[in-house]
């Protein structure tokens, strides 16, 4: 089962899992953070397959989630409500849709006798504080907005259920995916577009700020190794860092996006945004030793991949 599969990383997932031969449930809401019609198209490929079935299901309804769920099957959550500054807005909802929404498949697990775990974490849960680069020891106790602290609770909530009922779980810390299917609201996804309309990028900051830009591809091998390895051993719980281990600035990222589509680019400056941190950068090195994980794209090779994604599929603008 792959909650979130019509959205960005869960498609890729979903057309991952498939190839190697494995059954999907994907479950999804299509809740309208952006439009139904873009997760209905990243689903166009799983949707050609027999072994792929969609539940249009909200993962609060622990029953719809149960009715789905065996003891053999493994369950990769990945739905969740997105996005930093949209959780400064409406704190409540994603209480709601992360923590509750986690509690609840938790359950729906608990029920059907499924044990088997993979939980899209988040490398907010970081904050400020933590040394880079970035260790799953450091306590994460210190979120600074509030999908942040849903996505340290779900991890809380999972390492409970290990305890209690003998999961064998794995969070997946997240460090800012990118890749064909971006979220639209997404900054290099925001950015091609606009910059190719010849539009002003909204900048906030100085460009200083860094993040560990992650291509999808290399998140999904990550996640692939995952579920595999809740199958290989007793109960138990790790967190685990899934990031390219470089950071790039913002500043320089804008620089690779206009040089991918052979514009230039007008900045509209803006000060810091409340709940961004200025740095992530993932050590992986537990990645490599528990998952054999290899990332293998740079944003050199990345950022071009994916303008010529986005030329490809919304034409070159003229």
């Amino acid at each position: 089962m792959l909650t979130g599969a019509a959205g960005f990383l869960g498609s890729h997932v979903a057309e991952a899992l498939l190839a190697r031969g494995d059954e999907v449930v994907g479950v999804d809401n299509f809740d309208p953070f952006y439009d139904r019609a873009v997760k209905q198209a990243n689903l166009a490929g799983p949707r050609t397959h027999a072994r792929f079935r969609l539940v249009e299901a909200d993962v609060r309804d622990a029953a719809a989630l149960a009715r789905e769920l065996t003891a053999e099957t493994v369950v990769v959550h990945l739905a969740a409500r997105a996005g930093v500054r949209p959780s400064i807005q409406d704190p409540a909802l994603y209480a709601q849709v992360n923590v509750e929404g986690t509690v609840q498949v938790l359950e729906a697990m608990r029920a059907s006798g499924a044990r088997r775990l993979v939980f899209g974490g988040s490398s907010s849960v970081y904050g400020d504080s933590a040394p880079v680069p970035f260790r799953e020891d450091w306590p994460a106790v210190e979120p600074i907005s509030p999908y942040a602290a849903t996505k340290r609770a779900g991890e809380l909530w999972c390492a409970t259920y290990v305890h209690l009922f003998a999961f064998r779980a794995m969070s997946l810390r997240f460090f800012t995916i990118y890749g064909p299917r971006q979220r639209p609201d997404l900054a290099i996804h925001r950015f091609t577009r606009l910059i190719a309309e010849g539009k002003p990028v909204p900048f906030f900051g100085d460009g200083s700020s860094e993040r560990d830009y992650t291509y999808v591809d290399d998140t999904v091998q990550g996640v692939l190794a995952a579920v595999d390895w809740t199958g290989t051993a007793a109960p138990g719980f790790e967190i685990v860092n899934l990031g390219e281990s470089e950071t790039t600035r913002l500043d320089r990222l804008v620089v690779l996006i206009a040089g991918a589509l052979k514009r230039s680019a007008t900045l509209e400056r803006r000060p810091p945004q409340p709940g961004d941190v200025q740095r992530t950068c993932a050590d992986i090195g537990k990645a490599r030793a528990l998952l054999g994980y290899r990332p293998a794209t740079t944003v050199e090779d990345g950022i071009p991949r994916f303008v010529r994604w986005y030329e490809e599929t919304y034409g070159r603008q003229t």
